[in-house]
């Protein structure tokens, strides 16, 4: 006697379940939206133990069983069976069943671990039942899936993740996109899609590439560029200042005067004492490049030069009264012509007016070693002697004010005396009363100087700076008197 239809039925079912078995990847379980494997993210639902799992489908089973012989019982009752030949559509079923079994990868995005696996990358506690988020084998608790940047949930398909911290989009590149520190927006891309910017070497100051076309102020001294959210004073010569180096800027020659005397007080403790009194000028960039012009010794091939160690009589404007800052302007230097008449080989020495303290500091100590070298004798140096040796003078005395009080002995090397001594020492003890904004532009002026790249200023100094470091500042310059080079 043929089965009965529910007979029949209730044996398809069960060798769907002997084709299909228990495996994971036949769950009817629902499946969340998943994103692809880069910055992509899957929700599931934990997984049961494997007995809860094979009770949970058998009673599935029973209960698909139930409802089928239920079915017949209605189309016996009268129901009508639009779907013609019941085993043909259940052998249909069991093949679509066969072949989205067969389309199942070993990759897929649902994971079974153990429930001990399972760590919440935002509270740092096992995952229990529930919910959970997954990215690249972190994992979350859905109410723990939150903006390391704001704090606030992560809604939608799209996030940034940052090792294991999850950002929104926007809060990502407010966080991590640098920003151009001249105009303060977001440094654009480039046409490859690459970030591009400048950086200073030394204040690590980034900006937009377009800034150095586009008339932005640069100050004289520091090099910074001007920010769009403080502005830099201007001086009458075309030069800017910003306001860290305005705050200790010397503006007239009467203000020099004491740092002249001072470093004039550290030539002579380092036992190399200037006798004659030379006149020191503060003046503008257009009397100092006219005092070039006029100037037949020495080597001015500098793109912007700060000092000058004049031999030649000439008339000079210099600036005798401080002018006044007025709306970010710096108006009304008082000048006056002053005639040099040589008395030695040296007339005077100028420095360039409007800059810091320790800057115009370390342009009079190299143009007093010009003096020095002239006074004593030293003829037709080449510029990368002269010049090297020059900057060495003018680092030594840089680091004297810069570097703190007890760091290091006072630099009188092997060229002073016992006796002289002291006034370096006074010197030295000075950096106490000094700011922290100041050491800090004493320390990239002596950035300059090491790091210069022109070959009498850059490579002079490195290479009279290793011979002194070798063989001493006094045989240094007394090999450089005999032989105009340097002692190797």
């Amino acid at each position: 006697m043929a089965p009965s239809r529910n007979a029949r039925r209730c044996v398809f079912i069960r060798l769907l379940q002997m084709f299909c078995g228990r495996s994971p990847r036949c769950s009817s379980r629902r499946q969340h939206p998943t994103m692809s494997a880069d910055n992509k993210m899957s929700g599931k639902r934990p997984q049961r133990s494997v007995d809860d799992q094979a009770k949970a489908e058998n009673e599935e089973l029973d209960h698909a069983i139930a409802l089928s012989l239920a079915e017949d019982d209605k189309r016996s009752n009268g129901f009508k069976d639009h779907g013609g030949d019941g085993d043909e559509d259940l052998a249909k079923a069991i093949q679509e069943s066969l072949n989205m079994s067969s389309s199942c990868h070993p990759d897929n995005t649902i994971q079974f671990l153990p429930r001990g696996d399972r760590v919440c990358g935002g509270c740092n506690r096992q995952i229990g039942n529930g919910y959970y988020m997954s990215c690249k084998g972190i994992y979350w608790h859905a109410h723990c899936f939150c903006c390391h940047g704001c704090g606030q949930p992560i809604q939608g398909t799209q996030f940034y993740l940052s090792g294991r911290a999850p950002y929104h989009t926007s809060c990502y590149k407010e966080t991590h996109h640098p920003k151009c520190d001249v105009c303060h927006e977001f440094i654009p891309t480039c046409r490859a899609g690459l970030i591009e910017y400048k950086l200073h070497p030394y204040w690590k100051q980034k900006y937009c590439p377009s800034h150095e076309h586009d008339n932005t102020l640069r100050c004289c001294s520091c090099e910074r560029m001007e920010s769009s959210k403080v502005r830099y004073v201007s001086l009458e010569d075309g030069r800017s200042l910003c306001l860290e180096c305005l705050d200790t800027a010397i503006l007239d020659t009467d203000d020099c005067q004491h740092l002249y005397h001072s470093i004039r007080d550290f030539y002579e403790g380092m036992n190399m004492k200037i006798d004659q009194q030379i006149p020191m000028l503060l003046v503008e960039r257009q009397a100092l490049n006219e005092a070039i012009e006029g100037e037949k010794e020495g080597n001015h091939r500098i793109p912007e030069t700060r000092g000058l160690c004049l031999s030649e009589e000439q008339t000079v404007s210099n600036i005798i009264k401080r002018p006044r800052i007025y709306r970010n302007q710096i108006l009304g230097a008082t000048k006056q012509p002053q005639k040099l008449i040589r008395i030695c080989q040296v007339t005077a020495i100028l420095a360039l007016y409007g800059l810091p303290r320790l800057l115009t500091g370390a342009i009079l100590a190299h143009e007093l070693m010009h003096a020095w070298l002239r006074l004593k004798g030293y003829r037709d140096l080449s510029p990368e002697v002269e010049e090297g040796i020059c900057q060495v003078l003018s680092h030594m005395w840089l680091e004297s004010e810069v570097m703190l009080a007890g760091a290091r002995s006072p630099p009188a090397l092997d060229f002073a005396s016992s006796s002289s001594s002291s006034s370096s020492s006074s010197s030295w003890k000075k950096t106490r009363g000094k700011s922290d904004t100041e050491k800090e532009l004493g320390k990239f002026f002596l950035h300059q100087i090491a790091n210069d790249v022109s070959s009498a200023y850059g490579e002079g100094f490195r290479a009279a700076n290793k011979a002194v470091n070798k063989h001493g500042l006094r045989k240094t310059l007394e090999h450089i008197r005999l032989t105009g080079t340097l002692p190797i």
